[in-house]
């Protein structure tokens, strides 16, 4: 799902850059004020946990790559903020040192897999879950919080990609940077996600989670605002 450099426009990666940067103020004075010092140390295993399931790349058709992300098992445990910034700084050290994804895409990728990734699974497992204490039940928000999550922040790639052709051409019409419209981006990642990578990212995520609710992790279950312990 890492957008490399050369497929977006500065009409989209700048606007996304703004947007990134202004969510990841808001994420930290929000986890300032509302995540213990002594559970900081919770922030670099989340952001280790992304970086490492991210690395498994599979190229797809369209300029992109297919992978789990970790954004829904973040933003259950420690809420969608602290999952913004450790799903970010998992993103920026791949794209600086390893060049998983584009310098002038960090903005864009951060936002998609970083910013809104994890809103979408929080609120997803919310609205599922719906306040229940029964395990299965939670374990179910959990698969289907992850599996939605990772597919419709594809599907937001996609877009952002297949808009290209429209927004950026040369004189003649000819792309100046994707080339590929939405009826070819949209399909190539709407189809893997649905039916191998957003399946595989609910199931670690359901993995994960009935890991924490059988060996009941009181203290990291104390910093969720609102995700199991609700």
């Amino acid at each position: 799902m890492h957008i490399p450099d050369g497929y977006l426009g500065h009409e989209t990666y700048i606007p996304l850059i703004g947007i990134f940067v202004g969510s990841a103020a808001i994420a930290v004075l929000k986890v300032k004020k509302e995540l213990p010092v002594k559970n900081i140390p919770y922030l670099g295993m989340a952001s280790a946990f992304s970086f490492i399931i991210m690395m498994f790349n599979i190229p797809i058709p369209g300029g992109t790559t297919g992978h789990a992300v970790g954004g829904a098992i973040v933003a259950i445990l420690l809420g969608p903020w602290s999952a913004m910034i450790a799903i970010s700084v998992a993103l920026i050290i791949q794209a600086l040192i390893f060049g998983d994804g584009g310098i002038t895409a960090i903005g864009a990728n951060c936002f998609n897999m970083a910013v809104f990734m994890p809103v979408v699974a929080y609120y997803t497992f919310k609205a599922i879950r719906m306040k229940s204490l029964m395990n299965n039940r939670i374990i179910l928000a959990a698969f289907f919080s992850g599996y939605i999550s990772l597919v419709l922040t594809a599907i937001l790639t996609a877009i952002e990609l297949g808009l290209q052709p429209l927004i950026s051409t040369t004189a003649d019409g000819r792309p100046l940077y994707c080339p590929y419209d939405l009826s070819i981006t949209i399909p190539a990642m709407a189809i893997e996600h649905l039916l191998l990578f957003g399946i595989a990212e609910g199931l670690v995520t359901a993995i994960v989670i009935k890991y924490f609710l059988k060996n009941d992790f009181n203290s990291i279950y104390a910093i969720n605002k609102g995700g199991i312990n609700e």
